[in-house]
């Protein structure tokens, strides 16, 4: 099990945590940058190319790079199928600072199609969570973001984005359990809760890990139609149904209440176990948080954390 401090970028559990209690319609919603009602606006179409010309995707791989974030998109857009096409019309290949072998979550290394010098420039960028990039690793996804078609995360991906300066002023979602520090660490990016997705303009936002499947399956109901959408997830053999409503990740839309018999961690929102948990008083309040990491992030700003979000 990876440690808390890993969490603030990959969406996995918390060492000395549990997932938090249900959230219920009763439970007080957030305030300031956390917003609990996603939008189901429509999203734009996005042009498809004319055969033979195929969709180039650049999923971004970093160490620790969580599977699920992008191996689930990738399965997606490997199994479109489009009329004059023998082949996906998505050409995915990955890249990364170099051309070493990459030790991703679980263990599992890639090796690299490109590094940021010689890769393609993408029509689609794919950003899963991940330990904290470089600066070649931001400077690359700024630049090709701002030639593709769209640019998405998955989970906590999304704090690579806003490091990339890609979600300013923009609404956004991640992993609900970096839903707070999301909303802490970028202040002006209106953090959506309890949404599957988000689409702001040329960027996507996915929730955590699975999510990102659902975000693929929007995009290609993006580029290409429902019914070509449909059948992807068919060949998938995919019941999930998220991909056809933004606003499927609902349970986690009301924002947690820590109390004296069920603390919850004011950083990363998840349920902590009073007897092992680090604490301190904090405004004539018991405070109780997942790891030491949590602790220090807290105190380094707690108006962050309490009372605003």
């Amino acid at each position: 099990m990876r440690t808390a401090a890993s969490m603030v970028l990959v969406c996995v559990a918390l060492l000395g945590c549990k997932q938090g209690p249900a959230r219920t319609p009763e439970s007080p919603r957030p305030t300031g940058g956390a917003r609990s009602v996603p939008s189901t606006a429509p999203s734009a179409r996005l042009v498809p190319p004319k055969a033979p010309a195929r969709i180039p995707v650049a999923f971004v791989i970093s160490p620790e790079a969580e599977v699920v974030d992008f191996s689930g998109p990738w399965g997606v857009f490997e199994y479109v199928s489009v009329p004059g096409y023998d082949d996906s019309v998505f050409e995915l290949f990955t890249v990364a600072e170099r051309d070493a072998p990459v030790r991703v979550s679980g263990g599992l290394t890639i090796v690299p199609t490109y590094t940021f010098e010689n890769a393609p420039a993408p029509r689609v960028i794919v950003v899963p969570a991940q330990l904290d990039p470089t600066a070649r690793e931001l400077e690359w996804i700024k630049k090709a973001a701002g030639s593709a078609d769209l640019t998405i995360s998955v989970c906590n991906g999304a704090f690579v984005l806003g490091k990339a300066g890609l979600l300013a002023g923009k609404p956004a979602t991640a992993h609900h359990g970096g839903y707070a520090l999301l909303a802490a660490t970028f202040p002006d990016v209106e953090v959506r809760r309890g949404a599957r997705f988000v689409d702001a303009d040329r960027v996507s936002t996915a929730g955590g890990l699975t999510s990102g499947i659902d975000l693929a399956l929007h995009v290609v109901e993006r580029y290409f139609g429902r019914d070509v959408a449909e059948k992807t997830a068919e060949a998938l053999e995919y019941q999930g149904q998220g991909w056809k409503d933004p606003n499927s990740n609902v349970r986690f839309a009301v924002k947690p209440v820590s109390t004296r018999e069920h603390p919850i961690c004011p950083v990363c929102e998840m349920e902590v176990e009073k007897g092992k948990a680090p604490h301190q008083t904090f405004r004539g309040q018991e405070v109780f948080f997942c790891s030491e990491q949590d602790q220090a992030t807290f105190n380094a700003s707690p108006e962050r954390f309490i009372g605003t979000r």
